[in-house]
């Protein structure tokens, strides 16, 4: 197959790049970084807003799988709140634009979005049919209901855009777990392995996670699954309380202890690692309803299991 991932040079992007190429696909990234070079992978220049000479390579591909948007590890400050709706909205209605304009387009459209698009619950799990859409539930921060926006308009650019011909899958990611610089696995590593592995306001909220082996593989399967489209959850089939994952990753990682901390330490310690607090203490329960009742099984469906695996992993690189 040949596949078209705009917006794949980041952590998820050169982890999916490197390993559909090992399937024996042709992939392309498309990057709004000039002379960027990928292993296994040819990329193109484009802007992730407007049309161009990028569009050749839409016309004619099996697939696309659009990842293109500012990176949420930053303040949610009113000016970086709009840069990540912009660049998730402006990317998925350009891309397509393209499909709408190519003489053979592609099959396939999956295209990224969050699992931050569900409420805020610690006592229900929300799959596909049944879950709540955030934005207005009680006792969370009002700024959180942008994120649920953004989420909303994103998969709204998808499913709004004029591809008869194409199969169009939202991909409601969890915290994705995979090994490599710059992913939320090797920031958690780096709070173990300093003493702060512990639960942050109580550990109450829910962790929704996927291992990276399992992201490739439902990609991977989604790709191939004609007759599953619109919002699929990319999730373990077990999420767990913060408390709970966080004491799974100290065993795995051999590390006693981990300290504790309120919300405003939390506020503090993301305010100096420039990220914000919603993405630790926001409960996302959120389970794989679609996947699970596709057929997909997971190669790591429970967590003790999955971080084993990653220390491992990460140890086998050091």
């Amino acid at each position: 197959m040949k596949i078209v991932i705009p917006g794949g040079t980041g952590h998820l992007g050169l982890l999916l790049a490197h390993a559909l190429d090992r399937a024996g696909n042709e992939v392309v990234v498309l990057s709004r970084r000039e002379n960027t070079r990928i292993p296994g992978a040819r990329v193109v220049w484009w802007d992730g807003r407007d049309t161009g000479t990028w569009l050749a390579e839409i016309d004619g591909a099996d697939a696309v799988l659009n990842l293109a948007g500012r990176s949420v590890n930053c303040r949610y400050s009113k000016r970086h709140l709009r840069e990540m709706l912009d660049s998730r909205v402006d990317s998925a209605t350009v891309v397509g634009a393209a499909i709408a304009q190519a003489a053979r387009p592609p099959s396939v459209w999956l295209q990224m979005s969050t699992a931050t698009i569900y409420a805020h619950s610690v006592d229900r799990a929300n799959d596909e049919a049944t879950g709540v859409l955030g934005g207005s539930e009680d006792g969370v921060p009002a700024y959180w209901a942008y994120s649920v926006r953004i989420a909303r308009d994103w998969e709204r650019a998808q499913a709004d855009a004029q591809a008869p011909s194409t199969r169009k899958v939202a991909l409601r990611t969890s915290i994705v777990m995979a090994s490599g610089a710059g992913g939320a696995f090797e920031m958690m590593m780096r709070l173990t392995r300093c003493g702060l592995g512990g639960p942050i306001a109580g550990g109450r909220q829910y962790m929704s996670w996927i291992h990276g082996v399992d992201l490739v593989r439902a990609i991977e399967f989604l790709l191939h699954r004609g007759d599953v489209d619109g919002p699929v959850n990319l999730a373990s089939p077990n999420p767990l309380p913060y408390r709970e994952f966080m004491a799974a990753l100290r065993r795995a990682a051999g590390v006693r202890a981990g300290l504790p901390a309120t919300a405003w330490m939390a506020e503090i310690g993301a305010f100096a690692l420039r990220t914000d607090t919603e993405l630790l203490l926001k409960s996302r329960r959120v389970v794989p309803g679609r996947l699970l009742d596709a057929g997909f099984t997971f190669d790591f469906p429970d967590w003790p299991e999955a971080a084993r695996d990653l220390v491992a992993r990460r140890r086998s690189h050091d």
